[in-house]
């Protein structure tokens, strides 16, 4: 039907041009909004609102096997500036007027950046988000510590107890530390961030037990104030108790590092385990730096594959021994030291004067003879290769260990293939070439014979703690019940013990106790450019177990150095020497109560520091102490004088280090880092020396070195 144009309503077609106007106007706001406006109503909504806003658990703690703090979480803050607060115009006010006093100030907490530099930041960096009012602007780009923060909170206008005024904001977060520095860094592990790729070791092997789980609550802004509404509560993270034992720990890496800075050796590697369960109480990995420094690396006992040299002849003679192709009594001529084997010539370590003629299979491992290992196991089973790497497994060496850290490398021991098999390789193969071990299951074989033919999982956590209570417990993984027959067992652990008290071991003995093991020595392939061409470097090693008679610990000790000489007897045996006997003697227990004079009290070490403690503990055991010069002394040294602890005050003169021997790391570090200093330790116990000398001056800054010791 069609209208006539005078019938239409002049009205109705009014009204529909103001809607249509409006829909325009509404639409052009609506895309304003969303899109130039955008970031300021999303600002606004976050307000007054937060939902689901996440709630981090504590991290548990990583503890030695007697429960020292090994790893722990601890809080550091960021500074941020807030530039529109309640009360702007008194913020603005005291901002100006106190300009250079905040300068000056945080200068001093944070000695890394001058007056001016941050002067410079207030006036430039700062200037337009001051005129932006910026809500959440880095007042310092590093985070600062607890002492740092509470210095911050004196300064003008940041110690306003109206928050409205201050204009500081303080972000916290939990960075973990490990309170005795770099002793089983690599082990421990790091925690850079939430991606796995970011952490490594026990931090990451352990991750699901140690984070916890997250909690979750909504946020309300009323009055200018957030008031968080938990909906789930979080669940902090459970505790490791490793079997790491910190003094074992410092006397490995103390004796592994004094013999690598007299070789200059560029990698050195220690693990000590306790025999009967395979509880790893030490592992030490260092790595020389371009500075000449020695620092943890990477975890090459776990990680790194290694020609084991003549520490894998042990592996050798026990295959033949076990397979009945040899007896103790055999005899095998080295020939002068140089035997011609499949267009190749073997050589042993003395050679050039003239070898060690005819030798028994005993004599053959106690001299490390090359000749001897490799004439003995060619001879039976040159035509059946196969049995000698079957036998290699059979006894462990080369059965892989699944350790639970990400990257842990298994023993590599190739199996004879038709086309990658010259006559060559069997040979080299017995004398530790053309094989590739990590140190960790070199230790877990010689700890099997130690452990009378049980093979145990080398065992790196003992139980999982939740507020200091046992929930679950780590038990000591069997490999294998028995390596190999008992009369090769025997017969092995004989020889093994003269390698060292009559053969080249003799350097790892110990004039105390007996000490049972097998030296190394081996040329470290260059990749491509194979052992004779480029960089000459050595593997120096020893493998050994004590004392003989009742084994309680296995130990491993492995140098990588430049050129010759290269002895593992010699230099990796002195290391184990020096580790064995200070181990055995920490152990030593004695019956004090048949020595003890009854009419006598022994009076207790008393670290200095911070003496209220050792004040309460000393009352509690009944014996006296006094203060000299003054009352209530909170900080001072402690010394002996006629049975009876003195207590005296520290007179530390103002800009002058202090005398921090005799301290323990907690109270050492506070009194370092209170004068604006930053705090390196090295090793465990009390402070034996410090690099600034007592009374010098110092710069803020300045980091100081505490050597730590027994």
């Amino acid at each position: 039907m069609k209208f006539e144009k005078e019938h239409i309503s002049s009205r109705f077609t009014l009204i529909l041009g103001f809607v249509f106007i409006g829909v325009v106007v509404i639409s052009v706001r609506m895309i304003y909004i969303m899109t130039v406006k955008r970031d300021y109503w999303k600002a606004k909504s976050e307000e007054y609102v937060r939902d689901s806003v996440v709630v981090p658990p504590n991290r548990g703690n990583i503890l030695s096997a007697d429960e020292q703090l090994m790893s722990t979480s601890l809080p550091d803050y960021r500074l941020y500036i807030d530039f529109c607060p309640g009360d702007s115009i008194t913020f603005d006010s005291l901002f100006n007027n106190n300009m250079d006093s905040i300068c000056n100030g945080l200068s001093e907490i944070i000695p890394n950046w001058t007056a001016q530099q941050f002067k410079e930041r207030f006036v430039e960096q700062l200037s337009k988000p001051r005129k932006k009012r910026s809500r959440y602007f880095p007042l310092y780009t590093r985070h600062i510590t607890y002492i740092q923060l509470n210095d911050v909170k004196k300064l003008p206008l940041f110690n306003e107890k109206n928050k409205n005024v201050s204009g500081l904001v303080i972000q916290e977060r939990n960075d973990r530390k490990k309170p005795f520095g770099s002793l089983a860094k690599r082990t421990l592990g790091e925690m850079y961030g939430a991606k796995d790729s970011a952490r490594s070791g026990l931090e990451l092997a352990y991750d699901s037990i140690l984070r916890g789980q997250n909690g979750w609550q909504h946020r309300k802004k009323v009055r200018n104030r957030y008031l968080g509404i938990v909906d789930i509560p979080p669940v902090d993270g459970c505790d490791l108790v490793t079997t790491l034992d910190v003094s074992m720990q410092d006397i490995c890496e103390s004796a592994l590092r004094e013999k690598m800075r007299e070789l200059n050796a560029s990698m050195g590697v220690v693990v000590l385990m306790e025999v009967q369960t395979g509880d790893v109480k030490a592992i030490v990995n260092l790595q020389q730096y371009d500075d000449g420094e020695f620092y943890e690396a990477r975890n090459y006992a776990l990680a790194s594959l290694m020609e084991p040299g003549s520490t894998f002849k042990t592996a050798s003679i026990m295959v033949a021994l076990d397979d009945g192709y040899i007896t103790l009594k055999d005899k095998v001529n080295t020939c002068g030291g140089r035997y011609p084997m499949y267009k190749a010539v073997m050589k042993d370590h003395n050679w050039r004067s003239g070898g060690y003629g005819v030798l028994d299979v005993p004599e053959v491992l106690m001299y490390s003879s090359n000749i001897g290992v490799s004439r003995l196991i060619d001879e039976h089973y040159h035509k059946q290769p196969e049995k000698f790497v079957d036998g290699l497994y059979r006894i462990g060496i080369g059965t892989p260990l699944n350790l639970p850290f990400v990257g842990s490398a298994n023993p590599v021991i190739r199996r004879p293939t038709k086309d990658n098999w010259p006559a060559t390789t069997l040979p080299w193969m017995s004398i530790g070439y053309e094989t590739q071990i990590p140190p960790i299951s070199t230790c877990a074989f010689y700890n099997a014979i130690a452990n009378n033919g049980k093979m145990v999982k080398p065992r790196f956590v003992k139980a999982v703690q939740k507020d200091g209570k046992v929930i679950r417990e780590f038990p000591v993984e069997v490999i294998k019940e028995h390596i190999c027959k008992e009369s090769t067992l025997k017969d092995m652990q004989w020889m093994l013990e003269r390698v060292v008290s009559k053969g080249l071991g003799k350097r790892a003995g110990n004039p105390h106790f007996h000490v049972s093991g097998k030296t190394g020595t081996a040329q470290v392939s260059q990749g491509r450019a194979g052992y004779l061409s480029g960089k000459r470097e050595y593997l120096v090693s020893f493998c050994g177990y004590y004392p003989s008679e009742n084994p309680r610990y296995t130990c491993l000790v492995a140098i990588r150095k430049p050129n010759a000489p290269a002895s593992g007897g010699l230099m990796a045996g002195t290391v184990f020497s020096k580790i064995a006997q200070r181990v055995y003697a920490r152990n030593i227990t004695t019956d004090m109560s048949q020595a003890r004079d009854s009419l006598s009290q022994f009076v207790p070490d008393v670290k200095n520091g911070d003496l209220n403690a050792a004040k309460d503990i000393l009352a509690d055991l009944g014996l006296q102490s006094t203060d000299q010069g003054a009352t209530n002394i909170a900080w001072g040294n402690a010394t002996l004088d006629n049975n009876k602890l003195v207590f005296t005050t520290s007179t530390d003169e103002e800009g002058k280090m202090p005398d921090l021997r005799g301290m323990g790391a907690r109270d050492a570090v506070y009194a370092v880092e209170r004068r604006g200093l930053k705090a390196k330790v090295k090793g465990a116990g009390k402070v034996l020396s410090q690099s600034l000398p007592v009374g010098s001056s110092y710069n803020k800054g300045q980091t100081v070195v505490l050597n730590l010791g027994i």
